[in-house]
């Protein structure tokens, strides 16, 4: 529900305009979201602290913790103070690079509440700390660089492209860390599919068309102008067609013949 509640909210506390088309891609976007729910995986279960750290330390999640965090960094020191003011999608990239960390870390200190009331002596295991650590900075920097992105571009258009970018993101390091990919089914990664595409479909309707005034009252206006609007012709057309007829039969040059 973020992104119709955000843009709808946005429009009437902010002032921020939401045409039909708009509204329209916030239905679209909660009924692909509705849909990827309904043919998501099963997480693999997890349930100490020790299993959660084998996870973490394989080779490939590893290697993709690297690329998230030096394309994270990239985008922090290089890409952000040159482009971050003008291009909506540096800093919300930010915030969905830096997501998959937090997610990881809100896993993992599920665990540990979970072991610690249980009797566990969580709070002795050097996870729970680098957890912790992890949590705080990632969702610090996400504030940080989604109020940015709130202070120049317009809600209705953040939370959306947001959501997508965060979406991605986090099922990619899902299907990475715990494989949720090998329970899937071929309807399940079609109905997966399928929903967030029906997602991007939504945001782009939010975005694309966020200038244009449609609405329910003004709709059969809008689609008659388009209808008619007048063909624009070049001047070799209006040349040949006034040629042809602003000259009336008995004002064209007559010809006579003298014969001696």
């Amino acid at each position: 529900f973020s992104i119709p509640c955000s843009a709808i909210l946005s429009s009437y506390l902010l002032g921020e305009r939401l045409n039909l088309l708009g509204k329209l891609g916030c239905l679209l976007s909660l009924v692909g979201s509705t849909v990827m729910v309904i043919h998501a995986p099963e997480d693999e279960e997890v349930t100490t602290l020790d299993e959660m750290t084998s996870k973490l330390k394989e080779p490939g999640f590893l290697a993709y913790a690297a690329i998230l965090l030096a394309l994270c960094l990239l985008l922090i020191f290089y890409l952000a103070p040159r482009y971050g003011q003008s291009n909506i999608l540096i800093y919300l990239t930010i915030c969905s690079v830096i997501g998959a960390f937090s997610v990881s870390s809100v896993k993992g200190l599920g665990i540990a509440i979970k072991g610690f009331f249980a009797g566990q002596p969580v709070l002795q295991h050097p996870l729970t700390w680098i957890l912790v650590i992890t949590l705080v900075a990632s969702i610090t920097t996400q504030i940080n660089y989604l109020n940015k992105s709130l202070d120049i571009f317009n809600t209705s258009l953040v939370f959306p492209i947001y959501y997508v970018l965060f979406t991605t993101i986090v099922i990619t390091t899902s299907i990475i860390l715990f494989k949720e990919w090998v329970t899937m089914t071929v309807i399940d990664i079609i109905g997966t599919v399928c929903g967030f595409l029906t997602i991007i479909l939504g945001v782009f309707l939010l975005h694309a068309f966020k200038d244009m005034d449609v609405s329910l009252g003004n709709l059969p206006q809008v689609l008659q102008n388009e209808q008619e609007t007048p063909v624009t012709r070049d001047d070799k057309n209006i040349l040949i067609e006034v040629d042809n007829s602003s000259i009336a039969p008995e004002d064209k040059p007559k010809v006579f013949m003298l014969y001696t």
